[in-house]
């Protein structure tokens, strides 16, 4: 005989304290619970957990705290003021609260056995749902209350399981006995409330989950009920890349398999519990981890149909490990060696996480929240192990693990992360034998600030498919309201767009570059106080009607060749030679002697210089380049710090030229220092112009900082623009230390690009393979950042501009290079054809400068738009 629909069908939802602890959660439970029975036309079960902060009352007056009575007392008070805020009287708790208190008057309580304890602890789940039901009752809705310990069971104890973990960290029963449902289901009211953490034991008394144990009874209702989905109502939207209190651009994980969100929550993941999954896996029942506050937004759905997506999907941090090395040669070959040493650990009641071998050394970590990690534990273990090898402890630790599906065929893109990893002193590499996870412990206190930099740099290479939609969601700070939006990029303008078709059709590839735009940034960065002197780093951009509007804009202009310095004056004749600075690097001599001769500014960045020609150098005024021994940008290439970098003179050597400058009657002027390009960190400058203050103090006749350019471009829909408010605060505060010295800066790429795009049009649309591509006829010759730096560029149909960009495509050139790619997985109109006009946006740095007529393809026009 078939069961009624409303017999057969459940759902889970689970709240956690921070859920439960205010009026206005508690009516968004009622709304979610009554909104979930409406669209299944089901059963909902709510499993609650204590009110915010009560368990850990519970836990010291559990342990014996000497202040227990007030404890319990505060505990009473609490709950009491709770009752009144919902407009409930105190008779709802009366009886639970009696026995919260009779609990201390127990004559087990002076012992504190295992039982009593258990019993203690469960208490806050018992008082908050007892809550939860009287009000949600007042409010109209159908809802009954039942103890969890009528349903949930602890399982029998397991060989080598403690009798504290017996009693206060069981697993239950999750395969139901025939009728269970049917049982379950017979409860009068549509909705049920009920409490997560505790459950029977076998003897009949009070068991306790463990910590964090509410989602694993949510997930144990679910699987014993067969329900349609289990749903964690917490916090936060769901689970992350990577803890957004770390990572800000940490994005939302959408959907994941079972196993890698076992994965993530066992290596530090909070939002849930590891144990709660495998019920439901087992069981075929999905789970989903949403907020409570923001219930519109999709949280974290887990299940066995997602298409596997291979990759990493998170990175994440455990601290405290305690890793123990154990050393010796008679352990080579030695026949039941490791059976010996973990009958230790198991002696004493632990369980090895991870392990790492040598012939002579086997190294294993303890994560302590799976153990009672204490210093008389571990000093006991120590003695016993010293008995047959050379034990060392090595605490504190923290690990750091990449998970994801796939890891063994992730490895060549990690070379980056190897890189950071190997600036640390890294005790144990552990690669799962499931290829789910990957995992390094070094020591605590150099985990600090790496998450941030690891999770770059897996996004960067691609090892994080941030782009792959059904997996990865928004960035942390979309999802919390703190991200600078990007302004509507000017060639979406109706008549700026109109302007630039017209301009295609005189001939593509065209690049396009809007003056207004630049005179734009121009006066963003004329109105920084802190700023003295501005040039503009023409290497960007050399166009002559940028330069000219610039220089109108009172900028001064900055050269790295002769042939950059003819065509400024070629461009704006009765340029003042004093506005032009020349930073060279390894530039044939001549060079310098010409633009000297022309009165510009020139920068020096090697004693040889002036060793090997000093007459050409004798008595004049120079600036000086130095490399501060770090670099820093947003790839390698242009990263233009540090020993590896050809640029600057070595810091160690600034006492050495300063004195080959004195002996030729130098006068050394200026600092200059460049580090990188696309620098995000507003303190980066401030850290610089400490350091340079402090070389222009030893040389005495400096006058000016040259900080450099670097300003970073929102390249990307991810990216956001620069935070010049930021900077230019960090600027003002770092010059006020140090007033004696101006500031000067020499922007390129900040300047132009979001001002150029490059025109193409498209050439044929082709599939492959699953594959769509769209050919433009412009390639690499035009456009070379994307080759030479896997850059990111947008790129949008100018001529369907309306219509809706609904398939991935790679947008590829003519170039016969297999890197003549522009973007893969870019979201173009399906409507896509040849001839369309096809737009690559914040193409006006380092475009046409860096154009080349590769395959004797000829090279772009170029035009300008000037409303003006």
């Amino acid at each position: 005989m078939s069961v009624s629909p409303l017999v057969d069908r459940w759902i889970v939802l689970k709240f956690g304290g921070t859920s439960v602890s205010r009026r206005h959660r508690w009516n968004t439970i009622g709304e979610l619970a009554k909104k979930r029975a409406d669209e299944t036309g089901g059963r909902v079960l709510v499993v609650v957990s204590a009110l915010s902060g009560v368990t850990n009352e519970l836990t010291a007056i559990a342990d014996g705290a000497a202040d227990s009575r007030e404890r319990v007392a505060a505990l009473v008070a609490r709950h009491n003021e709770f009752l009144a805020e919902l407009e409930l009287g105190t008779e709802v708790l009366a009886e639970r609260l009696v026995a919260l208190q009779a609990l201390l008057d127990d004559p087990r309580a002076a012992r504190r056995p295992l039982d009593w304890q258990a019993e203690v602890l469960g208490q806050g789940e018992l008082l908050s749902s007892t809550i939860g039901a009287a009000y949600l009752r007042s409010t109209g809705l159908d809802f009954g209350w039942m103890d969890a310990r009528d349903w949930l069971n602890a399982l029998p104890p397991a060989p080598n399981q403690t009798e504290w973990s017996q009693r206060l960290s069981v697993n239950c029963q999750w395969q139901g006995e025939a009728g269970f449902r049917q049982r379950f289901s017979a409860q009068p009211a549509r909705m049920l409330i009920s409490q997560g953490f505790i459950a029977r034991h076998g003897d009949g008394g009070t068991a306790i989950l463990g910590r964090g144990g509410s989602d694993t009874s949510a997930a144990y209702f679910g699987a014993l009920l067969g329900a349609s989905r289990v749903e964690i109502w917490t916090d936060v939207p769901g689970m992350f890349s990577a803890n957004p209190k770390d990572v800000p651009d940490a994005r939302l994980l959408t959907r994941l398999d079972y196993y890698e969100a076992q994965e993530i929550a066992t290596t530090g993941a909070k939002v849930l519990h590891p144990r709660s999954i495998k019920p439901c896996r087992d069981a075929g029942v999905p789970m989903a981890i949403l907020d409570t506050e923001r219930s519109h937004l999709p949280g974290t759905s887990i299940d066995g149909s997602a298409e596997p997506v291979p990759g990493v999907k998170a990175i994440s941090r455990r601290n405290g490990i305690v890793l123990v090395s154990m050393e010796g040669i008679g352990m080579w070959q030695q026949v039941g060696f490791l059976a010996d040493v973990f009958g230790l650990f198991r002696k004493h009641g632990l369980s090895v996480d991870l392990i790492g071998s040598a012939e002579t050394n086997v190294t294993v970590s303890l994560d302590p929240s799976e153990n009672l990690v204490s210093t008389d534990v571990l000093a006991a273990l120590s003695a016993d192990l010293s008995e047959i090898c050379k034990v060392k402890v090595i605490v504190p630790c923290a690990a750091i693990t990449l998970v994801g599906r796939g890891m063994r065929s992730l490895l060549h893109k990690l070379s980056d992360v190897w890189a950071t990893f190997g600036q640390e002193r890294v005790h144990m590499i552990s690669q799962s034998s499931n290829d789910l996870n990957l995992t390094f412990v070094i020591d605590e206190a150099d985990a600090d600030g790496l998450l941030p930099i690891l999770h770059d740099e897996l996004i960067e290479s691609g090892a994080m498919p941030v782009y792959e939609e059904q997996v990865f969601g928004p960035r942390w700070r979309e999802i919390n309201g703190t991200i600078r939006p990007r302004p509507v990029p000017w060639w979406q303008a109706p008549l700026k767009r109109q302007r630039l078709l017209e301009l295609a059709a005189q001939g593509t590839p065209a690049y396009v570059y809007d003056l207004p735009t630049v005179r734009e940034r121009a006066r963003q960065l004329q109105a920084i106080g802190a700023i003295d002197r501005r040039f503009y780093a023409i290497k960007a951009n050399p166009h002559p009607a940028i330069l000219r509007t610039l220089a109108a804009e009172g900028f001064g202009l900055e050269c790295v060749s002769l042939g950059e310095v003819e065509h400024v004056f070629a461009a704006l004749p009765d340029f003042d030679p004093a506005r032009v600075l020349f930073t060279p690097s390894f530039a044939p001599i001549g060079e310098y002697e010409a633009v000297l001769a022309r009165g510009a500014n020139v920068t020096v960045d090697n004693v040889e210089l002036l060793q090997h020609w000093p007459e050409v150098f004798r008595g004049r005024t120079l600036w000086l380049r130095i490399d501060l021994g770090h670099g820093d940008g947003h790839h390698k290439k242009v990263n233009t710090g540090g020993k590896d970098a050809k640029f600057g003179l070595s810091a160690q050597r600034v006492d050495e030229f300063v004195a080959a400058a004195r002996a030729l009657d130098i006068r050394i002027t200026g600092i200059h220092a460049h580090l990188g390009s696309g620098i995000e960190n507003s303190g980066h400058w401030q850290q610089m112009v400490d350091e340079m203050a402090g070389f222009a103090r030893r040389i005495g006749s400096v006058e000016i900082l040259d900080i450099g350019g670097g300003l970073p471009v929102p390249y990307s829909d991810d990216d956001e623009p620069f935070d010049l408010e930021a900077w230019a605060a960090g600027l003002a505060e770092i010059k006020a230390v140090h007033p004696a010295f101006r500031l000067a800066i020499e922007p390129g790429r900040f300047m132009v690009a979001e001002a150029g795009v490059l025109l193409a049009r498209a050439t044929q649309v082709v599939e492959k393979d699953g594959v769509r591509r769209v050919g433009l006829d412009a390639g690499m010759n035009a456009l070379l950042r994307p080759a030479l730096y896997d850059a990111w560029h947008d790129i949008a149909n100018l001529s369907r501009l309306d219509d809706a960009r609904d398939v991935d495509f790679s947008v590829v050139g003519p170039i016969c290079e297999s890197s003549d790619v522009f973007a893969q997985r870019v979201k173009l109109p399906s409507t896509t054809a040849p001839s369309d006009v096809m737009l690559i946006a914040d193409a006006g740095a380092y475009g046409y400068s860096m154009a080349s007529y590769y395959n004797h393809r000829a090279l772009p026009r170029e035009d300008v738009i000037d409303d003006a």
